[in-house]
């Protein structure tokens, strides 16, 4: 096969790597034909965020460091980071931690149009310890192993611009951050109460409830007084966190109405519930099919065979958020009846036990999930085109 005109002859076969030319002197840069036709990139730059620091290494498509920099977080450090790339026009960012640490810069280069993956912290461990050198951590050792990891995997997250399930995300970690506080601040005035009423405050206590409670209170002694008033207290915390958390879900049905999502038809998935699926799961097409959706969620068993002996085991990993809501999904279908409840009960005549039915219920249950927003992304590419 002749080699593209302007460039030198690029062989793929006989062992020679398809970048060897591009780092020689007096050899010009691969071209965006020879880029197509090889299907590879130029270099790779991992990158090892942190608070303080960002370092980046450069790597060959052979995994081969090039260069190396640490840059200084600040406002400047976007800025500084690209005009060091400059001198490889061909290139490809890797992040650790894409939305962790890495979340800033990485947003920052998939706005300003670079190619972004998103390499789990697990990987890149992994490679280390698979590197030579006894295990050793660095920065830049860090970073080369992230290169590394995004040269030769080829089923990485791409980084793509922050959407509106970002902003389904984050209303749903905030919702999940106001109830566990108005749980503690009302297990924090049943605690009070108990000292002032006798018998204390009945279960599922609720701020009117309290108050009805409080108004009959006569305190005795200095030490009731005060209790009295602290009581007060995490009533007003209690009044305010229950209006946050209102306006919270007002705000999280009408992003989730912009979605135009028909996750909410399923019987026990409700609004909040549906944008925390929405807000984990992003673009659903990067899941080939259903069952690697289900692995994602952690709803699908793990291989653990041996030779004859063919069997499985509970996968305790996977996205444990959207592990959560199909437990509460197949919870709810049980208790109110319907096909979820006739699938649990089936499988509980074949001699499973409750557990095992639930967990077969919940791996249907993230088939259906899946089905769904599949549908809504065709409806709304059918719609927009």
């Amino acid at each position: 096969m002749p080699p593209p005109a302007g460039t030198r002859a690029v062989w793929l076969d006989r062992g020679m790597n398809v970048c060897d030319c591009y780092f020689k002197s007096g050899c010009p840069p691969h071209t965006s034909s020879l880029r197509a036709q090889t299907g590879m990139r130029v270099i790779t730059i991992g990158i090892d965020p942190h608070k303080s620091s960002h370092t980046a290494v450069v790597v060959d498509t052979t995994g081969h460091k090039i260069s190396q920099r640490r840059f200084v977080v600040n406002a400047g450090t976007f800025r500084q980071l690209m005009r060091w790339c400059e001198q490889w026009p061909e290139r490809r960012f890797a992040v650790e931690g894409a939305r962790g640490l890495g979340r800033t810069l990485a947003q920052q280069l998939a706005a300003a149009g670079e190619d972004v993956v998103d390499v789990p912290s697990t990987l890149s461990a992994r490679a280390r310890l698979l590197a030579t050198g006894g295990d050793r951590k660095t920065d830049p050792a860090d970073a080369l192993h992230v290169a590394q990891v995004a040269l030769f995997r080829q089923d990485l997250r791409p980084v793509e611009p922050e959407d509106q399930t970002t902003i389904l995300r984050l209303l749903t970690e905030r919702h999940d951050d106001l109830v566990h506080e108005r749980t503690r601040v009302l297990n924090r005035l049943h605690a009070v109460l108990r000292d002032l009423v006798p018998g204390g405050a009945p279960t599922g206590l609720s701020a009117d409830k309290a108050a009805a409670i409080m108004k009959s209170l006569r305190p005795e002694t200095a030490t009731d007084a005060c209790r009295r008033d602290i009581a007060r207290d995490l009533l007003a915390d209690l009044r305010r966190l229950d209006r946050q958390v209102k306006d919270n879900e007002a705000e999280m049905r009408d992003a989730l109405a912009a979605t135009r999502t028909t996750l909410t038809v399923l019987p026990g998935l409700g609004t909040v519930l549906a944008a925390k699926v929405i807000g984990h799961v992003g673009d659903v097409s990067r899941f080939p099919n259903e069952h690697h959706f289900a692995s994602y969620t952690g709803s699908a068993p793990l291989d653990a065979s041996s030779g004859n002996n063919v069997r499985h085991r509970l996968n305790t990993g996977g996205n444990r958020a959207l592990n959560s809501v199909l437990h509460v999904i197949a919870v709810c279908q049980i208790r109110d009846g319907g096909r979820g409840q006739d699938y649990y009960l089936r499988k509980i005549a074949e001699g499973k036990t409750p557990a095992e039915a639930r967990r077969a219920l919940k791996r249907r249950l993230s088939n259906v999930v899946y089905r769904i927003m599949k549908r809504d992304q065709r409806s709304h590419l059918a719609q927009a085109a």
